[in-house]
């Protein structure tokens, strides 16, 4: 007959046994003298009951076993437009690094994808240099984990100045320097150097090494360069705008838009807009809804040249891509179905656009799609310019600053705010007809939002 504790200690040996292993067969097997219960906080507790008497034997918690376990973690999968990136590591071996801390960016066409720690733990190695070319499920490091978070250092705090005593007597201050003598006389000047001058051709003469840290005062009349590599962002938008001059007929037409009655209603209802939605009334979301209005009436504006049908596709919805400007390069995440918004949504959306573009934090499926953009350089006190295509799209608007200028109103000579706006078009499916009557209506619905309105 065993003893009470030997029993026990028995148990909770086989018990434990099992549990490591995976497979726990306490629940289904009886030892003399001992029967087990479930407690509620299985399995981190069991209650044994022997001879009538129960006692609780309290477990070990399993995330110890698992602490040191070294993971892999892979490029994540990518749109089907994307099939591959460029890494920019963000941190280095022996770095820790908690649960969902940015350890590297993979840099694609259209955006950046980043790419977290899948839990706390340590770097302890980089499978793919930075800059390296990587695919979907490209193993980028490994991780060994850890239990807990990474502690952040506090800043020690500055020690108090100590306070002048009251009773103090300053010190007298120090009589000042005397004034330097003027020079009466021309410093003497060097003798010339007897020895002839070392000529060499400007060919046989080798670039030196760029200086890292130039000394304080050096840097005036110093001629330097310093090379920088092209994201991939930039280069895809290189192509892309090559691509569309080399592939589209563009042509530019131009008109002027008075935003004296836009300016007025945004005046007057930026308040309630604000109250109402949480959302600040701007301009872009007139231009977006009157650009909706236009393409309506407008469809071939909207259309697109298949090159390799040879057929012109009509789309029947209204996507709209807005050109956002980022440290990165140009971004244009689309507007959906413009033509069923109003302002409130049409606002919304453009705000939540440019805080994810802002953030890096843009989706590859927020700027797939789009029929038509445009693009608001009037935020950087452009007055005048021509925009480029975005391919496959056939028009872009450009937007400009405003500004005040003298125009003639009803045979008088008036100051108005006014913007110029220049529609780029394919000349190969659009018409010069088609685009000034859509540059025409978009100037009459911003002067007159009620154009909007009454569907006029």
């Amino acid at each position: 007959m065993l003893s009470r504790s030997r029993c026990v200690s028995r148990a909770f040996s086989r018990s434990l046994s099992a549990f490591q292993k995976g497979n726990c067969p306490l629940g289904r097997r009886s030892l003399p003298g001992v029967s087990l219960c479930q407690g509620p906080a299985y399995p981190y507790s069991k209650k044994f009951v022997v001879n009538d008497s129960v006692l609780n034997v309290r477990f070990f918690r399993t995330t110890a076993v698992c602490k040191n376990d070294v993971i892999t973690v892979k490029t994540p999968a990518f749109a089907e437009s994307v099939t591959e990136g460029d890494v920019r590591w963000e941190k280095a071996v022996g770095d820790t690094v908690s649960e969902d801390e940015v350890v590297c960016e993979i840099e694609t066409d259209k955006t950046s994808v980043q790419v977290p720690s899948p839990a706390n733990g340590v770097i302890e190695a980089l499978l793919v240099p930075d800059g390296a070319k990587v695919e979907g499920g490209t193993p980028l490091f490994t991780l060994r984990k850890t239990g807990a978070a990474p502690a952040k250092a506090k800043p020690a705090e500055a020690p108090p100045a100590a306070a002048p005593k009251p009773d103090s007597v300053a010190a007298p201050l120090s009589p000042p320097p005397p004034a330097a003598s003027i020079p009466t006389q021309m410093p003497p000047v060097p003798p010339v150097s007897a020895q002839p001058v070392d000529t060499k051709p400007v060919s046989a003469v080798k670039p030196s090494a760029a200086v890292s840290a130039a000394e304080p005062g050096a840097g005036k009349g110093v001629r330097s360069e310093h090379r920088v590599k092209m994201n991939r962002m930039r280069q895809r938008i290189a192509q892309r705008l090559k691509e569309a001059q080399n592939v589209c007929a563009m042509l530019t037409t131009f008109n002027e838009v008075d935003m004296s009655n836009i300016q007025d209603m945004r005046a007057r209802h930026k308040d309630t807009f604000l109250k109402k939605h949480n959302l600040k009334l701007g301009f872009m979301s007139a231009f977006v809804k009157a650009s909706a209005f236009a393409l309506q009436e407008q469809p071939v504006v909207n259309a697109v040249i298949d090159d390799t049908t040879k057929e012109i596709v009509y789309r029947d919805y209204i996507d709209i891509s807005v050109a956002v400007a980022t440290p990165r390069g140009l971004v244009v995440p689309v507007v959906r179905n413009v033509e069923t918004m109003n302002f409130a949504d049409i606002e919304r959306t453009i705000n939540e656009l440019g805080e994810k573009a802002r953030k890096n934090e843009l989706a590859i499926e927020d700027m797939d799609g789009g029929t038509f953009t445009i693009s608001n350089g009037g935020v950087f006190g452009s007055l005048f310019g021509t925009p480029i295509i975005n391919p496959p799209q056939s028009a872009i608007l450009g937007m400009h600053g405003i500004f005040d200028r003298p125009v003639a109103i009803g045979g008088k000579v008036e100051v108005r705010p006014m913007m110029y706006v220049a529609l780029t078009y394919d000349h190969r499916l659009i018409d010069g007809r088609e685009a000034v009557l859509f540059l025409r209506k978009i100037k009459a619905a911003v002067e007159d939002p009620r154009v909007l309105l009454l569907d006029l």
